[in-house]
């Protein structure tokens, strides 16, 4: 039997561990921690529980497929579809709740922002249209292998071409359909899903609204962590074995041809590696003698986050799981965040409440909050300073809103910076999702999911294609063993 190595036990190494095992060979998975899903993780302070990454679950039809390619019952996977996705709270006092139906989101943005239920609709089709279109293409086929692209979604993405706008911004796009700034700000927010600027980004990226708006949030019964836990379990059911606590040190190449990795003295020996490790460091720090592809690794990280984890003993109605307070300035944020490399004085803060579903989270006179701002990455600026100066920022703002100070009721917490997200999930400079896509080309420029230069040596996660967030993470795995298994033929 044929044997494989995968290097990280993030949802894109689950993943390929999961295919891998299921296309014959015999795959060992080797994690710096000691437990599966990097990001994706949790995390238990006194009575609350707390997701540490990753708090909006969209496409589930993506884990599906792993059940379904390990003949698994999807039922055993327990979600459920919020009712709600996001509550709205802007600078000026405004506040609506979008609900979980496209129906719901054009009356309410109809309603409250005042815009024509016919653009939104059209708005909402376009990016339902384009996300088709665009996601066999761009999304679940590598961009790297003409083999991928020489299909009839080529056709189908290269008739469409025009409406993608690609020398249009995601804000010029927005800007233009819509006449209320708010909705401009609400549509603009998508660049974050995957570290980049709404006024960098290609327009083509409003397609990322597709899975929320049109098809609904959801959250697993025992929050974000089970995604990460149930693809655990079909790996082992698969035969995968897991070494914790192991940190690669170096992948072996001989020949051209990577052999296997050395951690410490010891070398373990395979015929492919996959590596989950974010790909900076992936070649800086596992392949320091081999070609470094410079154009790529150098390309504009995607932004980083300071998060807070505050348990807070009282319940707040005005809250929902999921909660954006939006910064008044929204492109001075983000002229902050990518060309000053500063924090913004009023960032936009994303409060993420889990205990309102999973009642377990928190006490029963509680809440767990997961209190969240995009920061720059880290390029030597004071974090201990920043996190002092953005806990008491963040605190009052929402504060504030909430008509109370909330310091009073907070009684375990904890902080993740740029800093620690590069300790504890090695993303180069506290980058969440490696490269940003603020470049009509940043697509391209991901790095592909296998080596052009080292044999049997392939690439998964968020920092290679087709880039940030649970799905994509998933489909990059599914890419990267479809490579492999093509070059077997």
């Amino acid at each position: 039997m044929k044997t494989a190595i995968v290097i990280g036990a993030g949802i894109g190494g689950l993943g390929a561990a999961v295919r891998l095992a299921k296309a014959g060979y015999d795959v060992t998975v080797f994690e710096a921690n000691n437990f599966v899903g990097g990001k994706i993780n949790s995390k238990q302070l006194g009575p609350y529980r707390f997701d540490m990454g990753p708090s909006v679950f969209t496409g589930p039809n993506y884990v599906k497929e792993l059940y379904d390619l390990c003949g698994k019952d999807f039922s055993t996977f327990k979600y459920k579809k919020l009712h709600e996705t996001f509550r709205y709270f802007f600078s000026d006092g405004h506040q609506f709740t979008l609900k979980s139906t496209t129906e719901d989101v054009i009356e309410t943005i109809s309603a409250e922002l005042g815009e024509d239920k016919k653009v939104v609709e059209s708005y909402l089709k376009k990016a339902k249209k384009n996300y088709q279109l665009i996601a066999p293409l761009f999304i679940e086929s590598s961009l790297h292998k003409w083999s991928h692209l020489l299909n009839k979604n080529l056709v189908k993405a290269l008739v469409n071409l025009p409406s993608y706008k690609l020398n249009s911004t995601m804000d010029n796009e927005n800007g233009a359909a819509f006449k209320n700034k708010k909705t401009v700000q609400l549509m603009n927010r998508f660049a974050s899903y995957n570290g980049s600027s709404p006024f960098e980004t290609p327009a083509m990226l409003n397609m990322i609204s597709h899975l929320e708006l049109n098809e609904g949030a959801y959250l697993p019964e025992g929050g974000m962590v089970d995604i990460a836990n149930k693809v655990h379990e079909l790996a082992v059911a698969c035969g995968v074995k897991f070494i914790f606590n192991s940190k690669v040190d170096e992948i072996i190449v001989e020949n051209k041809k990577a052999s296997g990795v050395r951690i410490g003295q010891e070398v373990f020996y395979s015929d492919v590696v996959f590596s989950n490790m974010d790909v900076a460091f992936t070649y800086s720090k596992l392949l320091p003698n081999q070609y470094q592809p410079k154009k790529i690794l150098q390309q504009e990280k995607s932004s980083s986050a300071v998060v807070f984890y505050l348990g807070v003993k009282k319940q707040f109605p005005q809250l929902g799981v999921h909660n954006i307070f939006f910064a008044e300035d929204y492109k001075e944020e983000y002229n902050h965040i990518f060309n000053k490399k500063e924090i913004y004085q009023d960032p936009t803060i994303y409060l993420n409440i889990t205990s309102k579903e999973i009642k377990s989270d928190a006490p029963e006179d509680g809440e767990n909050w997961f209190l969240m701002i995009n920061a720059p990455i880290n390029v030597g600026q004071d974090w201990d300073a920043y996190t002092k100066t953005l806990r008491k920022l963040m605190v009052e703002k929402v504060s504030a809103v909430l008509g109370e100070d909330v310091n009073q009721y907070i009684e375990v917490e904890e902080v993740m910076n740029p800093v620690l997200i590069e300790k504890w999930y090695s993303g180069m400079q506290g980058s969440i999702y490696g490269n940003s896509s603020n470049s009509k080309f940043a697509a391209f420029y991901r790095h592909a999911n296998f080596s052009k230069k080292i044999k049997g040596l392939y690439f998964v996660g968020v920092t290679v294609h087709p880039g940030g967030g649970i799905p994509l993470a998933l489909n990059s795995a599914k890419i990267a063993v479809r490579c492999l298994q093509e070059s077997k033929k």
